[in-house]
């Protein structure tokens, strides 16, 4: 579309618990405003936003899909996104683009934990609320209760604009409470029923300001005028949710529905101003939303084409973009060309000459932009806030199945992380093995499994090593005589040596108290050598050695026979067998925990840490909510999600960082040190 303003945008996410109808939704308004032919199926993998294979084998979404059309002269861009908790990064990402979201609740079900996630995280971010009660030709369907339950459970100011003729089976068509088309085949109950929703609508919205609630209570109404322009600045503002209703899969209220997004949703010029810096100076400012002004967007998701490579979304917030020009990578530091800017129809790529401010576009095989990076003019650089993507929940050991795998996989997760910021892979440091983690069983599997279909790479998961350690914690004395004779030059070393043990988190000290020259310096210099090659590997079960000090304060040469080797063998010798006498434990990671859940689990999830060796640290009551604070073993956290999940039913969540290492328990250790040999002892034999 030429000339397109920023008023001519519609920005909207479907959001909703898994299973409500989102990708239907997005179906059926594409459908109704003219971009497809026909309405496809989830059932049948026919959908435009369900397009990769495994979201057709596995009949729900697991990525963003972009929508964007045009109705009526206006650009929608529908953000169709995942339900399940598992990919809640695809919503974060989302609703930094969207200017409006739209609930989607199942009739039948009524509100879902999904429900209220959606709701919360889009009042979180600012964005305005609209429900639409999906499913109404369902059994059990109830718009009513669905109706009070919204009322009840998020504010008050949700009001009803449509109202359901017929129920399940009967269900029909739909009646404007606004402008009271349709309502004519309304009769007894339902007419009364549907004019008591008539006044809560005129109450409400004479509510957000007080001029007109003064005229409504005087006069008992409102103007037709008076009303539509109250709730659409209501509407703006967040001040009211309107709530509409229909059935996708029968495209019942779906032109209703879209006549409501033309009319009444916010448009960008109508959302709060986005704030940026000036990387230069660090000065904040307000991005004007003007299509005349400088360009500055916002990357907010990356797809992977098995054709064309990466694809970058991004949403502008002023000025222009021309395809085949470039921009300039606030974040990375660096200029970037761009080929053709196209917008999306699920897979499908429609090219355009330019994206405007306050549109949703995209471009392809950019080579250092990714998700969450600002892009701008280059002599008029501004950044925005960070994506606040979650932190991963669970996490796995990673191992290719086979040499092939192990060449073919550092690409495959480059590409699979770049398309999910919740997605990572990384070396264990200490362990040494690859990790891969996620937020939760389903999203693991998921992207292995688009590693195994994409790009030929299958891997085994396992449970992930824990980065134990060993320390002591008394005093130990040893001597130790290093002597080799082999027929020609020999090996003499005389180490003596105590340990002693450091505070939490000092790590290693070496003290030279050696006196008169017992042992040269050079030699001394390889007792270091020595100590640090035993810090490798403890006495107990292999683990890393910290927080000790070893102090060599005498020992004996020989004048022919004393070497580096030998004084580094005969000081790691000695360091083992004072350790021996010192007292040697176990230290494990501990982790700073914060779950938020609902108030009415608080106990249950109180009790669960405590069984997983917790110690709870505080609690932060919120919103209806609470933030348990405790510090928790990481052995005890794997697999955690699941529990939470169980407990919540979904609704909770929680964070997890290092706090420091502690002695494990002697009955944990045990079993630790026999399982860590057992483990050395399969690596030999193989």
């Amino acid at each position: 579309m030429a000339n397109l303003q920023p008023q001519d945008i519609r920005n909207i996410i479907l959001l909703g618990h898994s299973g409500c109808g989102k990708t239907s939704l997005a179906e059926a308004l594409a459908f109704n405003g003219g971009a497809i032919p026909k309405m496809g199926r989830i059932e049948d993998g026919t959908t435009i936003s369900d397009y990769n294979e495994d979201e057709k084998d596995k009949k729900h979404s697991a990525s963003t899909a972009l929508l964007s059309f045009i109705y009526k002269s206006k650009k929608l861009n529908i953000l169709d996104v995942p339900g399940y908790t598992d990919f809640v990064g695809e919503m974060i990402g989302a609703l930094r683009a969207a200017d409006a979201c739209i609930v989607v609740v199942n009739a039948a079900a009524g509100i879902e934990i999904g429900t209220e996630r959606a709701f919360r995280m889009a009042r979180e971010k600012g964005v305005p609320c609209f429900f639409f009660i999906n499913m109404l030709d369902k059994e059990r369907a109830d718009y009513d209760k669905c109706f009070e339950s919204i009322k009840n459970k998020f504010r008050k100011h949700c009001v009803p604009v449509d109202y359901p003729i017929g129920k399940e089976f009967d269900f029909k068509d739909v009646a404007s409470v606004i402008t009271k088309k349709g309502a004519g085949s309304l009769q007894g109950a339902e007419e009364a029923r549907f004019k008591a929703l008539g006044d809560i609508l005129a109450e409400t919205v004479a509510e957000t300001d007080d001029a007109l609630l003064e005229k409504y209570l005087d006069k008992g109404q409102l103007a037709a005028d008076e009303l539509t322009q109250a709730l659409r600045k209501a509407v703006n503002t967040a001040d009211i949710s309107p709530i509409l209703c229909g059935s996708t899969t029968h495209n019942v209220g779906i032109k209703e529905l879209l006549e409501f997004i033309i009319e009444y949703f916010p448009l960008p010029i109508d959302r709060p101003k986005v704030e940026a810096t000036r990387p230069d100076s660090g000065e904040k400012r307000a991005i004007e939303m003007n299509s005349n002004g400088p360009f500055s967007g916002l990357v907010f998701k990356t797809l992977s084409d098995p054709f064309i490579g990466q694809i970058s979304i991004f949403k502008v917030f002023s000025g222009k973009l021309q395809s085949n020009g470039s921009f300039y990578n606030v974040n990375k530091g660096m200029r970037e060309k761009i080929g053709q800017i196209f917008s999306l129809m699920g897979k499908t790529q429609n090219s355009i000459d330019s994206a405007q401010s306050g549109d949703i576009a995209c471009v392809a095989k950019l080579k250092e932009t990714q998700t969450g990076d600002s892009i701008a003019d280059e002599k008029n650089p501004v950044k925005f806030d960070e994506i606040d993507f979650p932190e991963p929940a669970v996490s796995f050991s990673l191992k290719p199945k086979t040499r092939s795998d192990e060449d073919k996989i550092s690409g495959a997760v480059h590409k699979l992380m770049a398309e999910d910021p919740t997605f990572k892979v990384a070396m264990g440091e200490e362990t040494k093995e690859m990790i891969v983690s996620g937020m939760g069983d389903m999203h693991i599997n998921m992207m292995i499994n688009r590693m195994k279909m994409r790009y030929g790479v299958q891997v085994d998961l396992g449970t992930p090593k824990v980065a134990y350690k060993e320390t002591v914690l008394g005093k130990g004395d040893a001597q130790y005589r290093h002597k080799k004779q082999t027929g020609g030059a020999g090996q003499f070393a005389e180490v003596w040596m105590r340990i002693e043990p450091l505070r939490r988190g000092e790590g290693f000290q070496f003290v030279d108290e050696v006196v008169g020259g017992a042992i040269p310096r050079q030699f001394v210099v390889s007792c270091e050598k020595g100590v640090r090659t035993a810090l490798n590997s403890g006495i107990l079960a292999g683990f890393p050695v910290v927080d000790v000090k070893a102090i060599v304060y005498d020992g004996k040469t020989h004048p022919v026979d004393s070497k580096d080797i030998a004084f580094q063998t005969a000081a790691r010798k000695a360091f083992k067998e004072s350790m021996q006498k010192a007292r040697p434990v176990l230290l494990e990671p501990i982790m700073d925990v914060d779950v938020v859940v609902p108030d009415e689990f608080m106990g249950d999830i109180t009790g669960s840490l405590n069984s997983r060796r917790g110690r709870i640290m505080g609690m932060e009551p919120g919103d209806g909510v609470q933030t348990i604070k405790a510090k928790v073993p990481l052995e005890e956290m794997y697999k955690y999600v699941n529990e939470l999940k169980s407990i919540t039913g979904g609704r909770g969540a929680y964070t997890m960082s290092f706090s420091h290492h502690e002695v494990v328990p002697p009955t944990q250790a045990q079993g630790i040190i026999e399982k860590a040999k057992l483990t050395k002892k399969e690596e030999a034999e193989d």
